[in-house]
């Protein structure tokens, strides 16, 4: 009976893991590298609204990344990388 029990707390904490590890996936990768990447694109735009809005975005996902707030990073993140890709 104390197997089945151990066995249904790892299943547990597996299912419980499990969808956090696909939110970090799908929030575009919110790393150093992918900001340091968007930085440079950025760097790249010709000056205007575009330009100011992405450095805005870019300087809020730094900031939630050093704060720790992984979901807000993301989603600053992936703000900046559309601003860079032009309308």
């Amino acid at each position: 009976m104390t197997k089945l029990l151990g066995v249904i707390a790892i299943a547990a904490v597996a299912f419980a893991v499990a969808p956090v590890q696909a939110a970090k996936h799908a929030m575009g990768g919110c790393s150093s590298g992918n900001l340091e990447k968007t930085e440079t694109a950025i760097e790249a735009m010709p000056d205007g609204d575009g330009k100011a809005v992405a450095q805005k975005e870019i300087a809020s996902a730094q900031d939630s990344l050093l704060n720790g707030k992984m979901g807000a990073c993301g989603m600053h993140l992936n703000k900046a990388m559309h601003a860079t890709m032009g309308k």
